[in-house]
């Protein structure tokens, strides 16, 4: 089966904490959000997702504890043939929400991460800086319980990072736990934040 990406693991994410993962390229940072996601199960161990062993989860029930979760992915997968406006309210529209009851939050939080003249576009019209704020609003427009997002600044400029930055320690003020995978240092020394550092699959944890 190859050699072991991560191994010998152990931690928790508290509720409504703030953390950092960080590490070399290759070390193994998002398969680690992947399993916190649920979208990959580890080959040994156990994972415990909301207080539940997620091997013990029957597959139908992961979709509905997934909406539990907000996810940024590094590679932004927005739906090609939906414009930035039904991108990011597609989590809404999934759960059945009537469109007049989030209409007025899509477009604030589209205009805050800098996309209030974008929302009409489709995705291959928009540059990979915003894309990737597509993809964060996506992932916050329900307000999730836990937010992963891996190198969620990496396409953006350093002003538009760092706000994005504020828009993430928001939600957590608001009771979102978050884990921003990232290499950028710049943005980790502003914020004093538990600090997850993976190396060779291993994990070390600064508070």
């Amino acid at each position: 089966m190859g050699s072991e990406i991560l191994r010998d693991l152990t931690f928790d994410i508290p509720k409504r904490s703030f953390q950092f993962l960080t590490g070399p390229s290759g070390a193994g940072k998002t398969t680690l959000l992947r399993l916190l996601f649920m979208s990959l199960k580890p080959t040994r161990g156990q994972i415990r997702s909301f207080d539940r062993d997620i091997a013990t989860i029957p597959t139908p029930e992961l979709p509905m504890l997934r909406r539990r979760i907000g996810i940024v992915f590094q590679d932004f997968r927005l739906l090609d043939h939906l414009t930035t406006y039904e991108n990011v309210a597609l989590p809404l529209r999934v759960r059945g929400k009537d469109e007049s009851s989030y209409r007025t939050d899509v477009l604030e939080l589209l205009k805050w991460v800098g996309l209030g003249e974008r929302i009409n576009v489709l995705p291959a019209v928009l540059s990979g800086g915003e894309k990737q704020r597509a993809a964060i609003a996506r992932a916050l427009i329900d307000r999730p319980e836990l937010l992963l997002a891996d190198e969620p600044t990496g396409n953006v400029d350093p002003p538009m990072a760092r706000r994005l930055l504020n828009l993430f320690l928001e939600l957590n003020r608001l009771g979102t736990a978050v884990v921003i995978a990232t290499h950028d240092l710049a943005l980790m020394d502003q914020v004093e934040a538990r600090r997850m550092i993976l190396t060779e699959g291993r994990l070390d944890i600064y508070e």
